[in-house]
């Protein structure tokens, strides 16, 4: 059995309850009698047994199973047999105790108190204490058991909807770099390059977790360029970033995919694209906004909004309670207003 740290604190606790418990009883005992009888001492060696045999095996394999019949009987046989064998084994130990001289009437019944009274209430209290602990061990493990699955259940989801994201980005790219080599441009080899950057983020930093903010945008920058090369007007294509998020983390490819449906809808029928991209930062809130034309797009019914659809589940799952998103399309523009708490 590999002793982790967590178990040898938990072991740590165990131990200290059961001294605390101990020097409790004989403080009691002490207090009303004079002295400890040794029979008490063995019931409080002896207790835990009870309180752990109802929590780790009582419980779970007859409460939790919800053998209820078997649980009571096995609890009764348990209490039955551990108080015979400690009255059977050290019971007579006891009777020195009593030997002493009895002056009064109160004497006695203290005795008896202590004899027959205060160990079967103790007994029967490390019992029912065991079946407590056990239960309430019982439900916080399976919580974090629930929660371990579902977190893994929710990275998988992710995982799925970014590979599907990243084949819909680079197809989006590699027919942008199809427009520069189809009309020979010079900004072909620029754009390859530019391209190389990109998927190396994707590759190497997405599958990390969080990652800075800094690269975020850095990636956001390289794939505005891109897109700028295979546009003929590209002079009303804007990004402004304000604020210090040069120590901040963000999960990656969350903004990316606003950014890509506003280039495929933003252009016009004369081919003027219009895109106003603003990134705020203020202490740990991201306000991100898009504004783009609504262009004249012949829209493809079977692909589009893949990106769209899948940036929303991940904000859900991501950032739950800590966005706000807002879309509109209002006098021929498409709006996107994004804040995040980058916690």
């Amino acid at each position: 059995m590999i002793f982790t740290e967590s178990k040898i604190k938990r072991l740590l606790v165990h131990v200290l309850l059961w001294i605390c418990f101990s020097m409790f009883s004989i403080s009691v005992a002490s207090i009303e009698v004079g002295a400890v009888p040794n029979e008490m001492m063995m019931r409080l060696l002896f207790n835990p047994i009870l309180f752990y045999a109802n929590s780790l095996y009582l419980v779970p394999y007859f409460l939790l199973n919800r053998k209820i019949g078997w649980y009571i009987l096995s609890s009764i046989l348990l209490l039955i047999i551990f108080n015979y064998v400690i009255i059977s084994v050290f019971g007579s130990s006891f009777f020195n105790f009593l030997d002493r001289p009895i002056q009064t009437e109160n004497d006695l019944l203290k005795i008896n108190n202590i004899r027959y009274i205060a160990p079967t209430v103790f007994s029967l209290s490390f019992f029912l204490l065991g079946g407590v602990f056990g239960l309430v061990s019982n439900f916080y493990k399976r919580d974090k058991q629930n929660q371990i699955r579902v977190k893994a259940q929710k990275e998988m989801e992710l995982q799925f909807l970014r590979t599907q994201l990243k084949p819909h980005f680079l197809f989006n790219t590699l027919n942008s770099i199809y427009f520069l080599v189809r009309s020979k441009s010079d900004d072909a080899p620029e754009a390859v390059i530019t391209l190389s950057e990109l998927m190396r983020y994707m590759l190497y930093e997405v599958g990390k977790g969080k990652v800075s903010l800094e690269k975020e945008i850095n990636y956001i920058n390289n794939y505005i360029s891109l897109q700028k090369l295979r546009l003929h007007q590209s002079e009303h294509i804007k990004i402004k970033v304000d604020g210090d998020y040069k120590y901040l983390r963000i999960y990656p490819l969350l903004l990316i995919s606003f950014i890509e449906n506003a280039f495929k809808h933003g252009t016009t029928s004369n081919g003027e694209t219009f895109i106003d991209i603003d990134i705020a930062v203020k202490n740990d809130h991201l306000h991100f906004k898009v504004k783009n034309i609504i262009g004249l797009t012949k829209k493809d019914i079977d692909n589009s909004g893949i990106g769209m659809e899948n940036i929303k589940t991940q904000l859900e799952y991501l950032y739950k309670d800590n966005y706000e998103l807002m879309t509109t399309n209002e006098d021929g523009y498409y709006n996107v207003d994004l804040k995040i708490k980058l916690i």
